[in-house]
C-alpha cells in the first residue's frame, strides 16, 4: 500500500484558512491584522524584532483556536495563547458594558463564554524565541504576549466602530453563551444536591428519624 499526500494551500494565508473553517456560516465575517514591533522580555535581555498576523471570525457551529510561531504549530500555545484569552475576553467585556448589554448586577462574560463561538489563528515570527520546554510547543515570551494583547484590544475597538451590525451580533452571542453556561450550571448543582440527598437520606441509621420539634 503506497503512502498518500496532501498539500494545503491558502493563497490569503492564515485568513484563507478561517474562510474554510468558517463555511460561511459566521455571526461576523473573518478579518486579519498585521503589525510589527520590537521590544524586549526584561530589561536586560536583548531587544528583538516580531511580526504578528491574527485572522478570526464568530461562528456558532466551529469553533478553532490554533497558534503558530516561526513556522511551527504550538500545541500547548503559551505567551500567543494566553494574549488571546486576556485580551478576546476583556476588551469585549468592557464593549458589551459600554454598549449598555448587560442586565443590572449581572455577571460578566468569561474566557468560556468567548472561546464557545471564536475562530481564531495567531501566526508569529521573531528574532528570538523563549521556548517553555524542549518540546517546543509553547513559547513564554513576555513581551510577545504584552504586544499581542494590546494589538487585539486596540484594533477590537476600532472594528467594532467600523463594524457596529456584526458587533452588536457577537455581543448577544456571547452574553447567550454566558447565560446558557450560568444555567446549565445551575441545574447542575441542584441536580447534584438533590443526588446527595438521597444518598444522605439512605445512609441514615434506619432507628433515626428526622426530628420533627
Amino acid at each position: 500500500i503506497t503512502g498518500t499526500e496532501e498539500e494545503f494551500l491558502y493563497p490569503d494565508g492564515i485568513l484563507g484558512f478561517v474562510h474554510e473553517i468558517n463555511q460561511d456560516k459566521g455571526i461576523s465575517k473573518p478579518v486579519s491584522w498585521t503589525a510589527e514591533g520590537r521590544g524586549r522580555d526584561r530589561k536586560d535581555r536583548p531587544e528583538y524584532k516580531l511580526k504578528v498576523e491574527i485572522a478570526f471570525c464568530f461562528n456558532n457551529e466551529h469553533q478553532l483556536l490554533e497558534y503558530y510561531h516561526n513556522s511551527s504549530w504550538l500545541e500547548y500555545g503559551g505567551s500567543p495563547e494566553k494574549a488571546v484569552r486576556s485580551a478576546f475576553t476583556q476588551a469585549l467585556d468592557k464593549l458589551i458594558k459600554d454598549n449598555d448589554k448587560y442586565k443590572a448586577n449581572e455577571q460578566h462574560i468569561t474566557w468560556q463564554d468567548v472561546s464557545d463561538s471564536l475562530i481564531c489563528i495567531v501566526n508569529s515570527f521573531s528574532t528570538q524565541t523563549s521556548y517553555e520546554n524542549q518540546t517546543k510547543k509553547a513559547i513564554n515570551n513576555r513581551f510577545i504576549q504584552r504586544y499581542i494583547t494590546d494589538m487585539i484590544r486596540e484594533r477590537l475597538e476600532v472594528w467594532v466602530i467600523e463594524n457596529k451590525e456584526q458587533a452588536n451580533r457577537v455581543f448577544d452571542q456571547m452574553l447567550v453563551n454566558k447565560r446558557s453556561r450560568e444555567s446549565a450550571e445551575k441545574q447542575r448543582i441542584s441536580i447534584k444536591r438533590n443526588l446527595m440527598g438521597a444518598i444522605d437520606i439512605n445512609n441514615r441509621v434506619k432507628n433515626f428519624v428526622d426530628c420533627r420539634s
